[in-house]
């Protein structure tokens, strides 16, 4: 499937980072980091990475280790897609209860700055509330340089903020109160402001709409397809994200559909 991905012309492929999913988790479920590891070697050209992989089970420090590895593997074709994570399985599979949101929030963003330090020098010293690193090496370090891109998914002031000072990419995944593109919409304001106001120019940053519970992918013709890229489009969103199609639900569909709409799709 990752080869015909790329055979089909897509720009970036990726798989969730959970350790179970939803309905899913009594299922085949693998790891990501090995996953995308066995899709570099299988493929030549399509970008690859998480989308995204959360602090629930992760600490910084190994998991730099692992994206170094996978970047070298893939000869530079990761994207590391992060977020806060959820409330689901990862975020008590350790043993430890969930969190709040106040102390997720927290967590995610040191998370993300410690990764930027660990991803950017080859030994770091870090002393954070939540998580801390002691001459940690990162040799040889990333080839893509100065570390691996960042795509960050936020909708909160905080996660915002994040996204316009780390991430080279802005996911989002709509608004879990509904509202579709319109929001999507609101949040691309957010998202421009929150860049402004770290002194970013907003055009510097991707903005991409991960399609599945809260956001329709229109793939059930050519023409709805088309006019559903055309509007996030409209509103300044760079890479949309759509689900290959399974045998069954979620995201059930039939591939050869699939493959005509997005082949007949004029990019």
């Amino acid at each position: 499937m990752w080869q015909r991905a790329e055979e089909l012309g897509f720009d970036h492929a990726w798989t969730y980072d959970h350790l179970a999913w939803r309905s899913l988790a009594e299922g085949p479920w693998f790891g990501a980091i090995p996953t995308l590891s066995a899709a570099a070697l299988a493929t030549s050209r399509i970008r690859l990475g998480p989308l995204v992989t959360s602090p629930n089970y992760r600490h910084p420090v190994p998991l730099a280790k692992e994206l170094i590895t996978l970047d070298d593997v893939s000869i530079g074709r990761l994207t590391l897609g992060i977020g806060a994570g959820g409330e689901g399985w990862d975020a008590s599979v350790l043993g430890q209860k969930p969190w709040s949101p106040a102390e997720r929030s927290e967590r995610f963003a040191e998370f993300v700055e410690l990764l930027d330090v660990l991803l950017r020098e080859p030994e770091t010293t870090y002393d954070g509330r939540w998580y801390s690193a002691e001459r940690a090496r990162t040799y040889p370090g990333c080839v893509q340089q100065p570390r691996i891109p960042f795509a960050v998914a936020a909708a909160g002031p905080r996660g915002m903020r994040l996204a316009a000072t780390h991430a080279e990419t802005w996911v989002t995944t709509g608004d879990r109160a509904g509202g579709g593109p319109v929001a999507v919409g609101d949040q691309v304001k957010r998202l421009e402001d929150a860049c402004r106001a770290a002194g970013r120019d907003p055009s510097t940053i991707g903005r991409l709409v991960l399609t599945g519970p809260e956001l329709d992918a229109g793939l059930e013709s050519a023409e709805a397809f088309a006019e559903t890229v055309g509007r996030y489009a409209d509103m300044g969103i760079t890479d949309f994200v759509v689900h290959w199609p399974r045998s069954s639900e979620p995201y059930a569909g039939d591939v050869a559909t699939f493959e005509r709409i997005i082949t007949g799709f004029d990019r």
